[in-house]
C-alpha cells in the first residue's frame, strides 16, 4: 500500500507539505508530524497554506511555520486531508503552483476518499482510517521511520480535532491502537486539549456574533438539514478571530433532528464555499453533487451561482443523500 510512497520521500531531498485553503486540525496536525518525521529523515521540510493558520488552531505546536509562500524548488509535493481540487482553489490559483504541480511528483495523503478529482497526476494514498494523522502514523510505521515526541502529539491532535475526541462513527479498535502507540511515544492527549481550550476561548464580540449566526439558522428538509449564511462583510470583520463556520458547528451537530449542517460563505466575486458535517455518512455525497469532496461525515464545496439558487440546489442534492444512504444501510 505505502510502497510508492516510501519511493518517492526517500528519493526527495526537498519537500512542500500543501494544505487546502480551510485549513482544520487534521490537516494541520498532519503537516506539522510529516514535517517532524521528514525533517528527521534528513529532508529539506517547508509548509504551505494559501491562508493564515485561524487562531483557534494555534495551539499546535509549530502552527507558526506553515508559509504562505510555496516553495517552487521543491522536487516533491505532499498534500495532506484532501483529494479534490475545489477545495484547492487558492493553491492552485497561486502563479506557478499549478504548473509545479503538473511538472514534479505529487503525493496526496488524504482518508476516507472513495475518489480523487485532482486534475494533475499524482499518488493517491487512502485508507478507511479516522484521520489523515492516523494513516500518517501508519505511514511512517510501515517504513519504520523515527517518530518523535512533537510528531506523536502533531498526530494525536490530527485525530482528535477529525474525531471529536474519538467519538466519531467511523472511531475503529485500530484507532484506539494507534491512539496507544502515540501516547506511548510521548503525546499527552490531556496537554493537548489544555492547550486547544485555551485557543477556544473567545472575545465578547465573538461571542455576541457567534449569537447571532444561531439567531439565523434556516432548518430545511423537516429539521435534518441546517443552514446559516455567512456574507462576506461577516468574513472580513470576523475570520481573522474566528472562523465562522468553526464558531456555529458545535452548536449546529446538537441540534435535534439535524442530520447535516451547512455554513455557506458569499464573496464578492460570485464565489460560493460551503462547509458540510453530518451525523450520517452523506456530507462527501452532498459536496459530490457540487463537483466539492471531503469525507463521509466532513466536506466542502465552491461554486459560482446565486445564493438562492445553491440553496435550492444543495436542498435537493440532500435529499438524494439521504436517500441514497438508506438504500445501502
Amino acid at each position: 500500500m505505502f510502497d510508492t510512497a516510501h519511493t518517492l520521500i526517500d528519493t526527495a531531498k526537498r519537500i512542500v507539505i500543501i494544505q487546502a485553503e480551510n485549513p482544520d486540525g487534521d490537516s494541520l496536525g498532519s503537516s506539522l508530524a510529516l514535517e517532524e518525521i521528514l525533517g528527521d529523515l534528513g529532508k529539506d521540510v517547508s509548509m504551505y497554506c494559501p491562508v493564515d493558520t485561524p487562531k483557534y488552531l494555534r495551539y499546535l505546536r509549530g502552527w507558526d511555520r506553515v508559509e504562505n509562500v510555496f516553495d517552487a524548488q521543491a522536487d516533491l509535493a505532499i498534500i495532506v486531508d484532501t483529494s479534490a481540487d475545489v477545495l484547492l482553489g487558492k493553491v492552485l490559483d497561486t502563479p506557478g503552483v499549478r504548473s509545479f504541480l503538473e511538472s514534479h511528483p505529487v503525493l496526496v495523503l488524504d482518508h476516507h476518499a472513495t475518489e480523487s478529482t485532482l486534475s494533475f497526476d499524482h499518488t493517491m494514498v487512502s485508507a478507511q482510517v479516522v484521520a489523515t494523522g492516523e494513516l500518517i502514523y501508519n505511514l511512517a510505521s510501515s517504513a519504520d521511520w523515527t517518530i518523535n515526541a512533537q510528531a506523536a502529539e502533531n498526530m494525536m491532535a490530527a485525530m482528535m480535532s477529525d474525531s471529536l475526541g474519538l467519538t466519531t462513527p467511523n472511531v475503529t479498535a485500530a484507532t484506539f491502537l494507534v491512539a496507544s502507540k502515540l501516547t506511548e511515544l510521548g503525546a499527552s492527549n490531556a496537554a493537548i486539549e489544555e492547550r486547544r481550550r485555551e485557543f477556544m476561548k473567545k472575545s465578547p464580540e465573538i461571542l455576541a456574533y457567534k449569537g447571532k449566526l444561531i439567531e439565523r439558522v434556516e432548518y430545511l428538509l423537516d429539521g435534518k438539514l441546517a443552514l446559516v449564511h455567512v456574507p462576506f462583510d461577516e468574513i472580513e470583520a470576523y475570520s481573522d478571530q474566528y472562523n465562522p463556520g468553526a464558531l456555529i458547528g458545535d452548536e449546529l451537530r446538537l441540534v435535534e433532528g439535524v442530520e447535516v449542517s451547512c455554513v455557506i460563505k458569499t464573496y464578492p466575486d460570485g464565489r460560493l464555499t460551503a462547509r458540510l458535517r453530518s451525523s450520517v455518512p452523506v456530507s462527501e455525497t452532498i459536496a459530490g453533487y457540487f463537483g466539492g469532496g471531503g469525507h463521509a461525515y466532513a466536506a466542502g464545496f465552491r461554486v459560482y451561482e446565486d445564493y438562492d439558487t445553491i440553496v435550492r440546489e444543495l436542498v435537493d442534492a440532500t435529499s438524494k443523500a439521504f436517500d441514497a444512504e438508506k438504500a445501502d444501510s
